[in-house]
């Protein structure tokens, strides 16, 4: 049987995740390892598409950092340019004669009047002069109470700083086999409360002659925990009842399986709910191997050390 069809027609489906099942029409994995989704929007204007603020609280620290010093050098090299445009000899207090020096002299006091700092030594002479410098003066403001909701929302913004297994394992499991994988928070004094969990499956099949993409609710180990302060491994037992039931490494492959798992949960830090995606393809699967314990008695048994080190790490079953 080939296995685009290897799946039970009488399992449940989960037609509520937003997906879309045309198998022809998508393109890759559903969702990023990163929680984002894999989607392209065409046919509209960037500037409706595009949430610049949106954009800058979502984007990594690195590139939050360097689109604001860009920004910065950026403005401030048009109003050096309108003033050496206007002349320099109407900004009184230059010491440079020309070349580079001057252009340098009257950057750094674009700079000045910019950041309102305004030390004194180079002032604007004459009315335009005195307008470019007040029109800067007000982008310099406005600039920076700008910068400073976007910092602002950056760190208020609630974060699960969760961390999650590489790849997804299908090893054996009590008497049968199971799917698990695991995660864990990152952060010190950071433990989130009454933390859920919803992982679905996407299986790509053939219905009537035609490739689909079906989509299942995953039954698990557990649901729920009340706190996290360790790892959490989360386990599908892979039994009569799951639509994996009878799949081989190559039935994974050629069904295109994506795992897509949401996490949410209760921050005491922030006091608010936070939530994480992340999904693993059948390239993120592995077979053979299990977890290895995160968790270890301290050596003056007083204290629980959780290896964070120890994600990742498997060891080979042995074959019987």
């Amino acid at each position: 049987m080939s296995s685009f069809k290897k799946y039970n027609p009488l399992l449940k489906t989960n037609n509520d995740t937003g997906f879309g099942s045309n198998a022809d029409s998508v393109g890759g994995r559903f969702i990023n390892k990163d929680g984002s989704f894999n989607l392209r929007r065409e046919g509209i204007s960037p500037l409706r598409r595009i949430s610049v603020y949106q954009r800058m609280l979502t984007i990594p620290t690195w590139k939050f950092i360097g689109v604001i010093l860009i920004f910065y050098v950026v403005i401030n090299l048009l109003f050096t340019t309108t003033y050496l445009l206007i002349g320099s000899d109407q900004l009184t207090g230059m010491i440079s004669q020309g070349g580079w020096q001057r252009f340098k002299e009257v950057f750094y006091f674009s700079t000045q009047t910019f950041t309102t700092v305004g030390y004194g030594r180079i002032n604007p002479m004459g009315d335009t002069a005195n307008i470019i410098a007040s029109l800067e003066a007000l982008s310099g403001f406005l600039s920076f109470a700008i910068a400073t909701g976007l910092i602002y929302g950056r760190f208020a913004k609630p974060k699960s700083y969760l961390q999650f297994s590489d790849f997804a394992l299908i090893a054996p499991y009590h008497d049968k086999t199971g799917l698990m994988f695991r995660f864990v928070t990152y952060k010190d004094n950071h433990t989130l409360t009454n933390v859920e969990i919803k992982v679905n499956i996407a299986l790509r099949v053939e219905e009537n002659g035609n490739p689909t993409y079906k989509f299942y609710d995953l039954t698990l180990e557990r649901y729920k925990v009340d706190n996290l302060p360790m790892n959490w491994t989360v386990v599908h037992a892979i039994d009569q009842d799951s639509p994996l039931y009878g799949f081989t490494a190559d039935d994974i492959v050629t069904a295109d399986v994506e795992l897509y798992v949401l996490v949410t949960g209760f921050d005491e830090v922030f006091s608010s709910p936070v939530l994480r995606r992340t999904s693993y393809t059948y390239r993120e699967m592995r077979f053979g191997v299990k977890f290895v314990p995160m968790y270890r008695e301290s050596e003056d048994g007083m204290t629980t050390i959780l290896e964070m080190h120890k994600l990742n790490q498997v060891r080979e079953l042995i074959k019987k």
